[in-house]
């Protein structure tokens, strides 16, 4: 499912008076609420009955030049994580 995809699907879900441009606001709004939690003070954002996001931290590595095959080194990063509730895993 895409993004448009996913529009109306909410446009649906929210009845036939929606109309696509509010189902899509409504989407954004969830999207950016998401991202301020995320990094927000506890860098997680728990949806009871679906799952959670949480910022994990990657440690510096090396690694190799796919192309070259020379020995390089992969700086630390942060990224986001989504571990599913066992709500949403019976449901799968």
């Amino acid at each position: 499912m895409n993004k448009a995809e996913l529009v109306e699907a909410i446009q649906s879900a929210l009845g036939k008076d929606a109309t696509k441009r509010a189902a899509e606001e409504s989407l954004e709004a969830v999207l950016a609420a998401l991202v301020k939690g995320i990094k927000g003070k506890d860098k997680k954002v728990q949806i009871i009955g679906f799952g959670t996001f949480e910022v994990k931290k990657r440690a510096a590595r090396q690694g190799r030049n796919p192309k070259t095959g020379e020995s390089m080194k992969i700086a630390a990063s942060k990224t986001v994580g989504f571990k599913a509730s066992s709500t949403l895993k019976a449901a799968l």
